[in-house]
């Protein structure tokens, strides 16, 4: 009887293990299954941050917005678009809020924790905006224990904080901290080159120093860590666009959008 008994919850327990198991292998095909039976693929992102992200009345355009029309169009799906704050993006694709994020974002070790990276497809450097004719700030040098803006959860916001000052101030966009600058607020405003020279072209009055403010840094999009089906995916998409130059092409066509 005893042997009965035993043998039941052993027979229990491996069924458990099993389904377990068979639950933890099946999430990316339950990802690419709900996008397929949706008709629909959501995009995180946080849209100020020109050429790759940008809003346009109640649009979202940029580059990053020309890449994941092409995600959606190789799923056969529709593209959904969520803008939040920067910062909460990587949270909300582990909620799954959202399928995936593009939002210029650097791959960094932090992140790689967190997600799943894409192939690289755009490199960045982090550069300096002042106000012109500024003489107290000529190159990285004279950012000590400046007052610095910087957008929050960006790798400019690490940069800050680790090399030149822990006077940082933290925005929700570049554009908001570029307002603080000209008015006199901050010292200088740290952020990737391209939205850099956008913010000095749209704000007469700021200039981007010559002075790169950090190493190289490259761009990728992010998945769940457990969707490998759906990153190999937006690889083949990258991959075809980058044979072509055509990230490059919108890079340089909504960098002249103002």
């Amino acid at each position: 009887m005893k042997k009965s008994r035993w043998m039941v919850v052993l027979f229990l327990l491996s069924s458990m293990t099993i389904s377990m198991i068979g639950c933890g292998s099946s999430t990316t095909v339950d990802t690419m299954k709900k996008i397929k039976k949706k008709g629909e693929i959501v995009w995180g992102t946080n849209a100020a941050f020109p050429p790759f992200e940008m809003r346009k009345g109640d649009e979202v355009i940029g580059a990053d917005a020309e890449i994941a029309a092409k995600i959606a169009d190789k799923l056969g799906v529709k593209l959904k678009v969520e803008d939040m704050d920067f910062e909460g993006l990587i949270n909300a694709l582990n909620a799954k809020k959202v399928d995936f994020v593009a939002a210029g974002l650097t791959v960094r070790p932090d992140r790689e924790e967190q997600v799943l990276f894409t192939d690289k497809y755009f490199k960045a450097v982090q550069k300096i905006i002042v106000r012109e004719g500024d003489t107290k700030i000529k190159g990285t040098k004279d950012l000590k224990d400046k007052a610095i803006g910087v957008q929050k959860g960006t790798t400019g916001a690490i940069v800050a904080e680790e090399n030149y000052t822990k006077n940082v101030v933290r925005f929700d966009n570049g554009p908001e901290a570029a307002i603080d600058l000209k008015n006199g607020r901050l010292d200088a405003v740290l952020i990737d080159n391209l939205p850099a020279r956008m913010i000095a072209e749209q704000n007469p009055g700021l200039v981007v120093l010559d002075e790169k403010a950090a190493d190289d840094e490259e761009y990728a999009m992010a998945v769940r860590k457990s969707d490998k089906d759906l990153q190999k995916v937006i690889n083949e998409v990258l991959s075809e666009l980058q044979s072509s130059s055509r990230i490059d092409e919108w890079v340089e066509e909504y960098s002249f959008l103002q």
